[in-house]
């Protein structure tokens, strides 16, 4: 049996016109948005009503038509509104080791900007002549 294999499935498919859907909500929202502003703020700004209309008019074409790096504008704004408004705590700090020494045990925390604390088990009295024994051939070596 032989099947159809969908082909060019990146393209979106124009619905309205030669625009796609998306192209024509965009459009749609941008010329309907501006034009509400214009006949509610005319009376009160007179001729500076385009200040306002016209920005939301060129926002609205670049939602629709521009794209940077081949992506849609709308990913790049939701992109930089994702960023604008996420925590932005960046930190570094070198770890800081701290070795306490006591009777039977050696307890090493680690300093990770306060939160992480990691023990090592306890030694044996073996395992600590060792290294005793290996700290005084190195000090005889110096």
């Amino acid at each position: 049996m032989q099947f159809q294999v969908p082909q060019f499935i990146e393209i979106e498919d124009k619905i309205i016109g030669p625009f796609t859907f998306f192209q024509f909500m965009y459009l749609l929202g941008g010329f309907g948005g501006g034009y509400a502003l214009y006949r509610l703020l005319e009376p009160y700004l007179g001729s500076l009503v385009y200040v306002v209309v016209v920005p939301l008019i060129i926002f609205s074409l670049a939602l629709a038509f521009y794209k940077v790096n081949e992506r849609p504008f709308i990913n790049i704004v939701e992109s930089w509104i994702k960023f604008k408004f996420s925590g932005k705590r960046y930190l570094w700090k070198k770890e800081e080791i701290v070795i306490k020494k006591q009777a039977d045990d050696i307890d090493i925390l680690i300093r990770n900007a306060g939160t992480q604390k990691a023990v090592v088990p306890k030694l044996t009295s073996g395992r600590l002549k060792d290294i005793a024994w290996s700290l005084d051939i190195q000090e005889k070596i110096k």
